[in-house]
């Protein structure tokens, strides 16, 4: 997506040689315009895939997650990063590490929202190590729902989590693809 590319020049920064920040239009603000393109891109990718539910990670997938769902007419779920009071104990749990933050999460779902009848699509904000795709990939599997592919919105492909998810057969589709950020610039795959 060029304009996401476009964003990320203008508005993205580099920081110790393998973070991007880009608060300034998903991870803390966020650009409703520029989610809704993101949403559309996403249904025109999927949109034939059948798919049922939309399953993300809060806090930084839930916009493009909500507008995935949005656009392909179907309910979002999010796994939660700490199980809230008024959840009962039917929930499906995983573990996460982030990189980023360095710190263990545990992620759930309610087991009312996730069934063998689903058909997910799974949204993230990024793919680097590709952990919080391999908690929603194991909350998907205990639910016994199918995967119809992993949406992201920024892939860091030199940091393996893409290479995951691609050999263990999910279809992958990253909108805005890293190579690197050698010299502190961002660099796509494909551009000369």
């Amino acid at each position: 997506m060029k304009l996401l590319e476009e964003r990320i020049r203008k508005d993205g920064e580099v920081l110790d040689g393998d973070v991007l920040k880009i608060n300034s239009f998903l991870n803390h603000q966020v650009d409703p315009e520029l989610m809704m393109q993101v949403g559309t891109e996403f249904k025109r990718l999927f949109e034939n895939e059948k798919i049922t539910k939309v399953l993300t990670c809060e806090a930084s997938g839930i916009a493009p997650g909500i507008m995935a769902a949005y656009q392909l007419g179907v309910p979002m779920v999010f796994a939660r990063k700490k199980k809230p009071s008024t959840l009962n104990d039917a929930v499906y749990w995983a573990d996460v590490f982030s990189y980023t933050k360095k710190v263990n999460n545990k992620i759930c779902v309610e087991k009312k929202f996730l069934s063998s009848d689903d058909h997910l699509l799974i949204i993230d904000d990024f793919l680097a190590h590709g952990e919080a795709i391999k908690g929603m990939l194991n909350i998907a599997k205990q639910a016994d729902a199918s995967v119809a592919g992993v949406g992201v919105v920024v892939a860091k492909e030199f940091q393996g989590g893409s290479d995951w998810v691609k050999e263990h057969g999910y279809r992958l589709e990253a909108l805005a693809r890293i190579v690197n950020f050698e010299n502190n610039q961002v660099h796509f795959v494909g551009e000369k």
